[in-house]
């Protein structure tokens, strides 16, 4: 099985700096773009993920770019052979590290004082597909034509039953919040099929367009450049990152 993958970040219209960043397996994306193959028979395990630098926080860059780095290193020094229970306990126990080295940061330096970020991911680990989740970032799966948000935001507008997002988010990695938590799911093996997509995204994108330009932009087969450049050219009001994840033959 391949996976072919398109992946892009902006800075947009009004910001003057990019807090998002992109993970592609060990490639950095920010202010940039890529594309990338990947064969399940060339590794035993990949990551995709995306972090969006918490906004009004000193250095939500620096944030995004310490938490990928280090889950980069992290996630591919991974012993081999974990079964899910040990896999889901590695990762938790480096979400509780994490969390710890930037919210020390943050005490250390008042430069970096409460610096946060989100985190969405998409995993392959020990024959096993996850995505997993930290704010309000989001993932969404695009199978059968039809687009679906399969993470929750853990965000303020959500927790009260609000459709108008918020800016404020219950829950992150760093930014003064010491319990952070990670919604962590294994996918069912019938989503994981040849024709099925997947995308990650900051709410660059979704606070820009509605779920149905979302769908029908996937529905043309756009690139992740294609959609951060709508996203940019309905106002880019934010940073704007995407990920498209295709699963191929």
């Amino acid at each position: 099985m391949k996976f072919s993958i398109s992946a892009a970040s902006e800075v947009g219209c009004v910001r003057d700096k990019n807090e998002d960043m992109i993970l592609v397996d060990s490639q950095f994306v920010r202010n940039d773009t890529c594309t990338a193959e990947i064969r399940l028979d060339d590794t035993d395990r990949f990551i995709i993920a995306l972090a969006d630098g918490m906004g009004g926080h000193n250095s939500g860059e620096v944030a995004s770019h310490d938490v990928l780095h280090n889950l980069e290193y992290y996630y591919h020094d991974l012993p081999s052979g974990l079964r899910p229970g040990d896999f889901n306990e590695m990762i938790f126990e480096w979400l509780e590290s994490i969390n710890h080295i930037i919210d020390s940061k943050g005490h250390s330096n008042p430069q970096y004082h409460d610096m946060g970020t989100t985190l969405v991911a998409f995993a392959f680990y020990g024959n096993e597909f996850y995505w997993m989740n930290c704010g309000d970032s989001r993932i969404y799966q695009f199978v059968g034509g039809q687009l679906m948000q399969i993470s929750t935001d853990h965000s303020l507008s959500n927790l009260m039953g609000s459709t108008k997002h918020s800016n404020i988010i219950t829950n992150c990695i760093g930014g003064g919040c010491k319990t952070s938590f990670l919604d962590m799911v294994q996918f069912a093996e019938s989503i994981i099929q040849p024709g099925n997509t997947f995308m990650l995204c900051s709410d660059g994108l979704t606070d820009m367009l509605t779920d149905e330009q979302v769908e029908q932009l996937l529905a043309e087969g756009k690139t992740a450049p294609e959609m951060c450049a709508a996203a940019v050219a309905a106002g880019g009001y934010d940073n704007v990152s995407v990920c498209i994840i295709r699963i191929e033959e």
